[in-house]
């Protein structure tokens, strides 16, 4: 170690508060590095981890393949284990109690299909050859079809066809039933005789509206054949970016068709893999976007305390200087300082980060899980990759942090540092100061603007940080709010457990469903259909395009769009009213005609690839909006009376979901609902309930228990609890990445202007020499810290708000929606930068208040 070097650390454990704070400083920042990286690697593993959990392990499926395509796909290089299954049909369920679920669904799944799929066996064994079953719980306890272990069952299985004979239906589609009657066909393929080996859990995979209960056997590996093919799912020996193009090239090379590929994109999309390529900028765009913030923060924390290290040691690298030391020596003296300081933060910074979201994971899970009922836990996910990327982002900003000091320690002369000249200059232009400040706040602000003025460097140094920390924390409110925003604009939007339509109005139908248990919210809603005539200039822009782009024509100069009419219930009007600020008394006046129209809506463009958010409709208040009903028996139409405007809202009641581009939603009373209704010589009325149930399960059974004709229940329960446990931990992750950036600024902030405090020991005891007084001394400084503030204001908002429109762009790949700034976070900053600055100064002044005036004025060094 040469004898600069060993200067340097001499110097540094003679500083030891100054060396202190650098290293509390870079510890924060690599904390913060570490955390954010560790964050996104734990949240992309939980997901993963209650993805398989609920839908089972599993990358690319190749359906109908035969024994010869089975063979390649098992033999390829990327292919870790497949997964043999096959959907063999439906079969009618003797002596069910259930109208709703007439059906058996059975599936065949190979040995790795029982161990890859969450299938929960809760009373015998698996199947082990292709003449044994596996039942569903749900038969006895929802049919009450009582099996026994050891029984046989003989099924006529085959197709479910759809009543017009188009269409082979799914699991996924709901029975064909009306009034009691059953709509659909089933196609009779063959005769199976099982033996039942076990019963099984619901498995989670089964959709709650589905007509068939599931029952599972084994399948047969050497009964493929060129006729009776299998679908083979593969779990892949790694997951790569590759994968969507390898499962084509391999499909193409062995006769499979494209379409027959499917991906498990609800798992690959927590690998951080899509083979969308708007997603895909998405994605880049924020990473970098993001990542740039976190180094810009990172290196405004830790630059300030080698700057002002650098500011202190003038005279020290001063005198090396005048006793032969080399611009090269003084310079690798500061990137030396900055390697001693890094060996020291980074392990511990490294574990601090570690550590902070460990505990942080600790007092979530049980919310999370408590109030979503996710089965898995938030667990500190640590990789090489986040390790890496933590300390490759902490040198990298302690090597930027270090380089500006550095080059200005090499240019300091031997006179120039002895003598301290270098960071104060002082000319009569440079320090004047409006005579508007004197008069409008005094001497001590007039003393306090001078001081600023004089001490140039250190006051860019603090307003610099100020900026700084303002652009981190609107920049990463707005890009926590995108994401939610994305998110929300992803999501159906389902808000309810449960759908029930009803063919004919029953009020004691109505109440006889809502009354039930474990029922706590329901909706009922009447809704009818009608068209209206809207004028070119009010339409959506999209359909402005694609009128101009020939796509769709106007007649008349104006546009037909579908209007659907709500009417709501009293409590829930008034309710619904009160979020959206209108008199409900207007709504309930049926000499009046109005309603409330949903003018925001959110859909998906299938052919740009992106979730849109925009103006179904350009209305305002007090305008009106013609009505025509079309009899769907006679094609007659009715010219209902106009309704008017009395609200505008983005905001939809329970039930009612937007019905995209050319289609408006308009909110009424029922009373407003009989009055136009009553204009009609056959109004086609359908009346829905939604519920939200404590158990959906249950309600859905009590329901289907009733053997009530015309009764349509859809569960969705499974894709609301989904939906809501993304939007919660998406809620984790942005509101801790707030957190830890709200923290990040504020210790920049105090670091900077305590150490800059600090430094001014000997001007302050010059200030008290003459006459100062401590009142007059707060004046100063509280004055100094209003100038902080205003002037960082002035820098920090307009870079934060280009930073945030970048964000905006960065997102328009995937999604579409209006640029609007957040003023609430806008609003939290300006009151939050004076609190901290006046906060950070008065907590620095009350040391150096004590003080004596002699040793201030020999201070030397902090």
């Amino acid at each position: 170690m040469n004898i600069v070097n060993k200067l340097t650390i001499r110097h540094l454990k003679q500083n030891k508060k100054r060396t202190l704070v650098t290293i509390i400083g870079v510890i924060i920042s690599v904390a913060m590095v570490t955390a954010v990286a560790t964050l996104g690697f734990s949240f992309m593993d939980l997901m993963q981890r209650q993805t398989i959990a609920s839908d089972g392990e599993w990358h690319v499926q190749y359906k109908n393949v035969n024994q010869d395509q089975l063979q390649a796909i098992t033999a390829d290089e990327e292919t870790e284990k497949v997964i043999l299954s096959r959907d063999i049909g439906y079969a009618f369920l003797e002596g069910s109690d259930n109208d709703y679920k007439p059906y058996v669904f059975v599936k065949e799944y190979n040995d790795d299909g029982f161990k890859q799929f969450p299938i929960e066996l809760s009373q015998g064994r698996l199947p082990e050859s292709p003449n044994e079953v596996v039942l569903s719980e749900e038969i006895a306890l929802n049919s009450k079809v009582e099996y026994n272990m050891g029984d046989s069952l003989l099924l006529e299985v085959g197709d479910r066809i759809s009543p017009n004979g188009d269409k082979i239906l799914t699991q996924n589609d709901l029975l064909q039933i009306e009034n009691g009657e059953l709509l659909e066909s089933l196609n009779i393929e063959q005769t199976k005789n099982y033996t039942i080996v076990g019963f099984i859990k619901r498995p989670t995979w089964e959709p709650a509206w589905s007509p068939g209960y599931t029952i599972l056997t084994y399948l047969d590996e050497h009964a493929i054949s060129e006729k009776n093919t299998v679908n083979a799912t593969v779990v892949l020996k790694k997951v790569k970016r590759s994968l969507y193009d390898h499962a084509e090239k391999l499909a193409k090379k062995n006769n499979i068709p494209t379409k027959s590929i499917a991906y498990n994109n609800d798992l690959l999309h927590y690998y951080g893999l899509t083979n969308n390529n708007g997603l895909k900028n998405t994605l880049l765009s924020l990473s970098v976007i993001i990542m740039a913030v976190i180094i810009i923060g990172s290196v405004s924390l830790i630059y300030n305390a080698f700057a002002i290290s650098v500011s202190e040691r003038s005279r020290h690298l001063g005198m090396l200087s005048s006793v032969g030391a080399t611009k090269r020596q003084k310079r690798n003296s500061v990137f030396f300082e900055g390697v001693i300081i890094g060996l020291i933060s980074i392990p511990i910074g490294i574990v601090s980060g570690l550590a902070g979201i460990g505990i942080t994971f600790l007092f979530i899970n049980s919310i999370i899980q408590g109030a979503l009922g996710v089965t898995e836990k938030l667990m500190v996910t640590v990789t090489p990759v986040s390790i890496l990327i933590a300390c490759g982002v902490s040198a990298i900003t302690i090597f930027i942090s270090t380089f500006v000091p550095a080059m200005r320690a090499s240019k300091i002369s031997a006179i120039d540092a002895i003598r301290q000249t270098a960071d104060v200059k002082l000319t009569g232009e440079a320090v004047k100061t409006s005579k508007f400040i004197r008069r409008l706040f005094g001497i001590e602000a007039e003393i306090g603007l001078k001081n600023l003025k004089r001490n140039k460097r250190r006051y860019r140094a603090t307003i610099f940080s100020l900026v700084i920390s303002i652009v981190l924390f609107l920049s990463v409110s707005y890009f926590t709010a995108s994401l939610k925003k994305s998110l929300e604009l992803s999501q159906s939007g389902v808000e309810f457990d449960i759908q029930v339509s009803i063919e004919d109005e029953r009020d004691d139908l109505i109440e006889k469903i809502t009354s039930l248990g474990d029922v706590n919210e329901f909706n009922v809603i009447k809704e009818l259909s009608a068209t209206s005539m809207i004028k070119d200039s009010a339409i959506a822009n999209e359909l402005k395009v694609m009128v101009e782009a020939g796509e769709t024509s106007l007649e008349n100069g104006k546009y037909s769009y579908y209007i659907r009419l709500h009417a709501l219930g009293e409590d829930a009007l008034k309710s619904y009213a009160k979020v959206t600020g209108t008199d409900v008394e207007k709504l309930n006046n049926p000499e009046h005609i109005a309603g409330i129209i949903v003018d925001t809506i959110t859909y998906e463009d299938m052919n740009a690839g992106k979730f849109v958010e925009t103006k179904a409709i350009h209305t305002k208040i007090g305008e009106k909006i013609n009505l025509l009903y079309a009899d769907w028996e006679t094609g007659e139409q009715t010219k209902l009376e106009n309704i008017e405007v009395a609200a505008t809202t983005d905001q939809y009641p329970m039930g009612v979901q937007s019905g995209g581009v050319g289609g408006l939603d308009i909110i009424v009373s029922e009373q407003v609902m009989k009055k136009l209704t009553d204009q009609l010589p056959n109004p086609e009325i359908a009346t829905s309930i939604y519920l939200k149930s404590s158990d959906p399960m249950k309600t859905q059974q009590e329901m289907e228990e009733m053997k009530e004709n015309g009764l349509s229940i859809y569960n969705v329960f499974q894709q609301r609890q989904q939906e809501e446990q993304m939007i919660m931990l998406m809620s984790v992750f942005t509101y801790g990445f707030i957190v830890l950036i709200t923290a990040i600024s504020i210790a920049n902030i105090f670091n900077t202007i305590s150490t800059s405090i600090a430094l001014r020991k000997r001007e302050f005891a010059m200030l008290k020499s003459v006459g100062m007084t401590p009142k007059g001394f707060n004046k100063m400084i509280n004055y100094e810290s209003i100038f902080y503030g205003v002037n960082s204001l002035l820098f920090g908002l307009p870079i934060s708000i280009i930073v945030m429109y970048l964000i905006y762009k960065g997102t328009m790949n995937s999604f579409s929606y209006a640029f609007s700034l957040p003023w609430v976070s806008i609003l939290y900053c300006l009151i939050a930068v004076f609190v901290i600055v006046i906060s950070a100064m008065l907590y620095s002044s009350t040391k150096v208040k004590k003080e004596n005036i002699i040793d201030g004025l020999k201070q030397e060094s902090i």
